[in-house]
């Protein structure tokens, strides 16, 4: 006859190691995860936050076995498909799988702690804290060398964006030119991104994922280079133009131009004694000056030994950000401007942010370090880096 396990189920609670008890989550239960107990009601709700990230498809570990319910077939010629045959598209783009296999990582290179399992398990242990760590000189040294790297691969994978490649092909670049620095890609595997860099072309806002899409002349790609090296994390991005055809759109170098100035804008005022709340104003401010609008969505962030940490930085207007910069903080600013709404929306991989009404948005990014009488930006560009700011075309009659 069977026997009962004397092993104890653990509480989920991401804060909490107590033994669980009888309560389980009920959307849980709904979704056919049947292992998922708390050791107290007031357990579950401190920790709903976390826990209902798990519900959706993208963070939830069946997903990775489960095949959608719809696929279209795969082209016989080239075994391209979209994956999402049935969605509402925004705009123009579609993906086009299939992804190619996860790259590795050697590990003689310093892993993350989700490296294995998705889970950024320490930055969740401080999700509910709002203080801000102060970088001794022994960090701030590590974010200037883990950030002049980071900018070293944007400008190699910024090299390679062209016409005819496809953005699977830039993962690649970015992925290789991480192994050659000693370097962990940081969005691999954070929370399962499949990815080493985020590529985010037209109407992609931000988090898209590198496919086997081929680039045109014309379009405008965001290229999010993140880091790991030494302990630390360093995050920058920024956004091009492939091919003379988007140099020429008058409206994509508007937007284009706009976020690339809304950022330089924002960093003016970085300084200790600034209101966080304060850089969404200037964003927001100059981004309507250019006819854009400001994605309210996604925001900076703290960044040292943690990829996302405090503090929380708004980039549209009148925004209840709480807390002031001091000397030794270490954040980004990453305006995402658009041409039409501010309104986002998701596709089913549970990642890409698009604009709902389909129209180009572009991004820029730096992490930077509050001084004493200001800000260092280290991720900033050197003298030959790709790219770089265009004045608008004139609109043809």
């Amino acid at each position: 006859m069977g026997s009962v396990s004397d092993t104890k189920r653990k509480c989920m609670g991401d804060d909490c190691d107590n033994d669980a008890g009888t309560l389980q989550c009920p959307t849980c239960l709904k979704l056919g995860q049947k292992e998922s107990y708390f050791c107290s009601q007031d357990c579950f709700k401190r920790n709903w936050g976390t826990h209902k990230a798990l519900h959706k498809k993208g963070n939830n570990f069946l997903s990775n076995f489960i095949t959608p319910k719809v696929v279209s077939e795969p082209d016989p010629d080239t075994g391209l498909y979209n994956p999402f045959p049935t969605f509402a598209f925004t705009g123009p783009l579609r993906p086009v799988y299939p992804l190619s296999e996860r790259r590795q990582v050697p590990k003689s290179i310093r892993h993350p702690d989700y490296a294995v399992t998705g889970r950024p398990a320490s930055e969740i242990a401080q999700r509910y804290s709002n203080k801000v760590e102060i970088l001794d000189k022994a960090g701030q040294d590590g974010m200037r060398k883990v950030c002049k790297l980071a900018r070293e691969v944007l400008d190699i994978a910024a090299a390679a964006a062209k016409p005819g490649v496809t953005t699977d092909y830039i993962d690649e670049v970015v992925h290789n030119a991480c192994i050659e620095r000693d370097s962990y890609p940081s969005p691999l595997n954070y929370v399962n991104f499949p990815k080493s860099v985020c590529t985010s072309p037209n109407e992609v806002i931000c988090h898209g994922i590198p496919d086997k899409r081929v680039l045109l002349d014309g379009d405008i790609l965001n290229i999010d280079i993140s880091l790991y090296h030494g302990g630390y994390h360093a995050d920058l991005n920024e956004t091009y133009y492939i091919g003379d055809k988007a140099r020429a759109d008058p409206d994509s170098v508007r937007v284009v131009e706009a976020a690339r100035e809304c950022l330089d804008e924002a960093i003016k005022i970085v300084k200790p004694g600034t209101a966080f709340r304060e850089y969404g104003n200037v964003i927001e401010k100059h981004a309507k000056s250019k006819d854009c609008s400001v994605i309210k969505t996604y925001c900076g962030h703290g960044i040292n030994s943690l990829f996302h940490c405090t503090p929380n930085i708004p980039h549209y207007a009148k925004n209840k950000a709480i807390g002031t910069a001091k000397e030794g903080m270490c954040f980004t600013i990453e305006p995402m401007i658009a041409l039409g709404t501010h309104k986002d929306t998701t596709w089913p991989d549970d990642w890409t942010s698009v604009t709902q009404d389909g129209k180009r948005t572009a991004q820029f990014e730096h992490t930077l370090l509050v001084t004493a009488d200001g800000v260092e930006i280290l991720t900033a560009r050197n003298e030959n880096s790709p790219g770089g700011p265009i004045p608008i075309p004139a609109v043809k009659v």
